[in-house]
Order: structure tokens, then sequence, then C-alpha cells
């Protein structure tokens, strides 16, 4: 290639090397991890017919802009994992193009691209761009509107006629709107640096006429969202205050932190949260080199972007971590502050320690992203929810004549993407919840038409707030096992007739201090391989507690091998010890599975209770007046031929 022509591209090298990173960080493992609850949404509401789609998602509380866009993009690429996900993916590696193009515009081309690798690397654009959800797309319109923004004021301010930037801002608007009701903070910036734009031209005529042409492009935008825009306003006035009570300052950096190092950091302290924050504190000093806008205005841009996105979260009310995503814009705005300050740092050559100081704190900030990026692909705590392993357990485990049971909302869409197997599938409560009446009957109902059941607990305090489901099976069938996938439980329960509510055996065996076990009582007392043994311990207590135990129940061996056990806290953990009423009777129920493989014999059945905390030390237990030990005695079990 000619040297000429190869100075020419010189330039897109660093920009194109930041886009290639950002596609790699984006597009890396993106199937790796399950469809979580509203991925599955995502997918279902997608695949309807566009008016089907549109009805659903009026009673839904986003805009339908991002299903759209899935539905034309599934019709081209599929619904696998990866196909989902690749949309978001896409306009993830979109806004860092629009950034470095937004950060050229609004500074120098140094800068836009320093800004796009802070983007390319930060975990928490990401994590979103790796999510079949609408964020990504809220963080691509809105980076793109504001470069059209700025674009259209500097061709305004140059007298250049500038039309198919005004059109293509009114569009973007619109779609942004469309994609999500938070991007209407974006659009705020916007307007008040117009404003402010309108004073420095000590509103001449040009700023006379362009805000004419602000307010057409605008009025433009509203008008292609009013037929949705009733529907937005039922949404936006209803959604509910969702919050959490929290220091001012805890939040600040929770903030702070998801949008320099990431949502996968951990707790940062603010000294390391003051680099980013110097960084952008010194994009504030005025650059003398021509513009056709001025240093000040540019400078306020993204400031303002910052200020009233992240204000507008915590003047609401409504911050909580799960709405933190929210803030993706003001991500992109604070990158283009902090590259900027580093820019000028370096450019000061002759403050030799300044510019290796804002080289390092860079530096700093890129390798902290990447530390956090490590943990984002690798660390199994910022995972998310795991319905494609919890439906290939069920599909393992299943029996026929086994029943499924979805405890509260949205977890059908997901659960039916990854479930093939032949167990009918009840959603509970149904609805929205609130009638607990009907909700017991229902689930009595399923109680009474199977032996086994899976329930998938998720988000009950929504649907199901006082934990009908949970209680009812808690009552009338044996939790057999319980495990976790994220923030999603599963546990099985196996139905042996209706539990006891006074023992067969008398024990009055007291453990530790306080605690009683008054007496229990078994489903069986001969058992097959495979069968569940229902065991029904009674406690009480003489005095209040204020320690939490676990109870354990365990099949033993002759030479006191553990064979199987089941370990809760007492009545399917809705019990814990230290509310427990002294004088008043615990009913407890544990299921115990008996191995398949077990040979036949005689084995014993015990009980014992353990701090739920560490060091999770065990109560002694006395009986019959003397020590015995950590584990009470409970009866003989025989297990016979298969």
């Amino acid at each position: 290639m000619p040297a000429p022509r190869l100075q020419r591209f010189a330039p897109l090298i660093l920009p194109l090397i930041v886009l290639l990173a950002a596609a790699l960080a984006r597009f890396y493992q993106l199937d790796a991890q399950s469809l979580w609850n509203d991925e599955g949404n995502s997918l279902r509401l997608a695949e309807r017919g566009l008016g089907n789609l549109l009805e659903a998602v009026s009673h839904d509380i986003h805009p339908p802009g991002y299903y759209l866009a899935l539905k034309a993009w599934i019709a081209l690429a599929g619904t696998s994992e990866f196909s989902l996900r690749a949309l978001s993916a896409l306009e993830g590696l979109l806004t860092v193009a629009v950034t470095i193009a937004l950060g050229s515009a609004l500074f120098a081309r140094r800068v836009g691209t320093l800004a796009g690798l802070l983007v390319a690397l930060s975990p928490f654009a990401i994590y979103y761009s790796q999510e079949a959800r609408m964020y990504a797309q809220l963080a691509l319109l809105s980076a793109a509107s504001t470069w059209l923004f700025v674009r259209w004021l500097r061709a305004r301010t140059q007298r250049r006629p500038a039309h198919m930037l005004a059109l293509g801002l009114a569009l973007v608007t619109a779609a942004g709107l469309y994609t999500q009701y938070s991007y209407s903070f974006t659009l705020l910036a916007q307007g008040v640096l117009f404003v402010v734009w309108m004073a420095w031209r000590r509103v001449d005529a040009l700023a006379r006429r362009s805000a004419v042409l602000y307010a057409a492009l605008n009025g433009l935008a509203l008008a292609l969202f009013l037929p949705w825009l009733p529907t937005a306003w039922d949404q936006i006035t209803q959604w509910p205050r969702t919050g959490v009570e929290l220091a001012l300052g805890e939040q600040a950096r929770t903030v702070l932190t998801w949008i320099t190092v990431g949502n996968t950091a951990g707790p940062v302290a603010w000294i390391i949260l003051a680099v980013p924050l110097l960084l952008a504190l010194v994009a504030l000093r005025p650059d003398r080199r021509p513009h056709r806008l001025p240093y000040g205005w540019r400078a306020a841009l993204p400031l303002a972007w910052i200020v009233i996105v992240a204000g507008a979260l915590f003047v609401s009310g409504a911050y909580r971590e799960a709405n933190l995503k929210f803030l993706l814009p003001a991500q992109i705005a604070l990158a283009l502050l902090i590259a900027r300050g580093a820019a000028a740092l370096w450019q000061g050559r002759e403050m030799w320690l300044a510019a290796r100081l804002g080289a390092a704190g860079l530096v700093a900030l890129v390798g902290s992203q990447i530390a956090a990026l490590d943990r984002l692909y690798h660390d199994p705590a910022y995972a998310r929810d795991d319905y494609r392993a919890i439906a290939a357990q069920i599909m393992r485990d299943a029996r026929p004549g086994d029943a499924i049971i979805l405890d509260a909302p949205n977890q059908a869409e997901v659960f039916s993407y990854y479930y093939a197997g032949g167990a009918p599938v009840y959603g509970l409560p149904r609805g929205l919840g609130g009638d607990d009446k009907q909700t017991r009957a229902e689930v009595r109902d399923v109680i009474e038409r199977h032996p086994r059941i899976f329930v998938v607990f998720w988000g009950e305090t929504e649907r199901d707030p006082n934990r009908v489901v949970q209680a009812t099976l808690d009552a009338h069938a044996y939790p057999v096992r319980t495990a976790w996938y994220g923030d999603v439980r599963l546990a099985q329960y196996a139905v042996l007739g209706d539990a006891p509510d006074q023992p067969t055996v008398t024990l009055d065996a007291p453990f530790g201090d306080a605690i009683t076990l008054t007496g229990c009582a078994l489903s069986h007392e001969q058992v097959r391989p495979g069968d569940v043994l229902g065991v029904t311990l009674f406690w009480q207590t003489a005095a209040p507690l204020d320690t939490r135990y676990q109870v354990t129940v365990q099949l033993l061996a002759p030479n006191g091998t553990l064979i199987a056990q089941h370990d809760s806290e007492p009545a399917g953990n809705r019990a814990p010890t230290d509310t427990w009423t002294p004088g008043d009777t615990v009913i407890d129920l544990h299921g115990i599975v008996i191995p398949p493989d077990l040979s036949p014999g005689i084995y014993a059945l015990a009980a014992g209770l353990y701090t739920l905390d560490p060091p999770h030390a065990r109560l002694p237990v006395t009986h019959a007046g003397a020590p015995s030990g950590d584990l009470l005695a409970l009866a003989a079990i025989e297990v016979l031929e298969p």
C-alpha cells in the first residue's frame, strides 16, 4: 500500500483495535450461562404475532421497541441462546463505535478512542450486552442520539444545512422512547444543553431558527411515539416503588463502582474511586484549541448527562441494584470525561509528573476493569439464574406421576425453553396472586394428585408474599431436597399421606439448655431403595432463643457411615429457632431419600441440631437422663429388597 494511503488509514488502527476488543469481550462465552426469567419473557413476547405482542407488552412495564427488534432478529438468526443474545452483543459493539465517534466530535480522536476503550472493557456494559433484554439497545440509542445532537448543533453553528442530521435525531429519539422509558433522561440532558447553547449564542437569529427546528424534530419524535403514549403513561404512573433504603454515601459509591470499574468489582474503596473522579475533574479544564462549539459547553454535555441520568435514580427513590442498569448512558458519559481528563494531562507535557499520573490512573482503571471482567465470566456469584440446570435436574429425577410447580411470576417462559419432560407444570399463584385461599386449594389439589412435586421458587415477594405455596406443601408433604441455582431455589417434596399432628413416639430429649425434641412420627418403618421416608419431629423451647439452628435428620449404616440426610431450618425454613415461642410446639417435616442402590438391612435414623452460622457446632443431646452425644437415635429402619 502506498505510504500516503497508509498514513490516511493509520488513525483508524487504534479505534479498530478497540472495536475488536469490544467484540471479543461481548461475544466471548455468550451462551455459557442459562437464560434467566426476563430473557425467557423477551423470547416468548418476540415469538408472538405482531398484534398479540403489542397487546401483551401493554401489560408489561416496558415499551415494545426491543421486543419488535428481537422479533425481526430471531426471524433471521433463530432462537438459540447465542442467537438471542447476539442482538444485544451487536448493539453493545455499536455503542462502543458511537462512543468513539462522540468523543471525537466533542474533544479529539484520541479522547474518543480512550472513551471507547473504557466502554469496550466495562463489565457493566458487557454484562448487559450479553443479555437478551433492552438495556444494550438503550445505551446504543442514547449514545447515538447524543452524537447526532452534537453533530447537528455543530452544523447549525457553522450555518450548514443539517436536515438529515435533524431527521436522524428525531428517528433515534423516537426509537429510544420505544426502547426504554429511562431514555427520556438522556433526552432531558440534551434539552438542557440546547438551552445552554442558545444562551451562548445570545439567542440570535440562528439560535431562534434552531429552536424552532429543535422543537420540530422533537415534535416529530413525539408524534411517532404518540400511539404508545397513553399506554406509556399508565405503565409509568403505576410503576411500583421498589427502591431500597440505603445511606446516600453507599448508594453513590455503588453507582460510581458500577459505572467506572464495573458491576462485578465488589466493594471498592473511595480512594480507588477517586482516580477516575479526578480524571473526570481534569476534563473540565479549558481546551484552547479551535472548535465550533465552546469547550465549556462540550465538557458540560457529559457532565449534565451523568447528573441527570444518575440523579433521576436518586430523586425518584428507585435506587436498588436491579435498577442500576438504567445508568448505562451515564457510564458512557463518565467514560468521555475520564478519557478527556487523561488526554488533557498527557498533553500537558510541561507537567511531566501530572502526565504520568494521568496515564497511570487510566492504566489502573483499565486493569481494574479487566480484573472485574474475569469475575464476570468465571465467578459463579455473578452468574445468572441457572434454569438450564434446573430443568436438567428435574428431567433426570422425575418419575411418572410427578408434577412441577412454578411459584411466582415470569418463570414459565424461560422454564419451557429448557424443559422437555412430560410432567405437568402448574404456575401458582395464578395471575397476579393475592387470593391465598384459592392458591391453598390449588396446591392441595396438586398434592392429592401427584406423589412427588418439584417446586421452582423465585420472586415470591411479588405474587406470593405470604408464602402460601410453600406453607401448604410444608404442611402436607415432606421436603426431600433443596438446592439454589443463583437466586432460584429448586425444592422437591414427597407426598406420603397427611403429616401427623401428634408424635407416635415420645422422646423428651433435651438439645442444649432450652430445646426439647418431645417426639417424632415416621411414615414407614420399612422402606425399599428409591423410596422416601417421611420423618416428623416435634420441638419445643423452654426459653426464647437468640441463635438459629439447623435440623439434620440422618440415615446411618450399622458402622455409623452416613447413608442419606435432610437438613433445613425447622418447618421447611419457615420457623427459625430464634422466632420460637416458649411452650409452643413446632412441627417439623423431613423427607429422606433411600438410595436406589442401598443394600437390604437395618439402618439407624438419627436427628441433631447445629448452628446455622459457622462453626456449625452441634448441640449436645440428653436422652433418658444420660448424655447421648450430638445425635439422637430416633428409630431403626429396615430396608427391604427392591
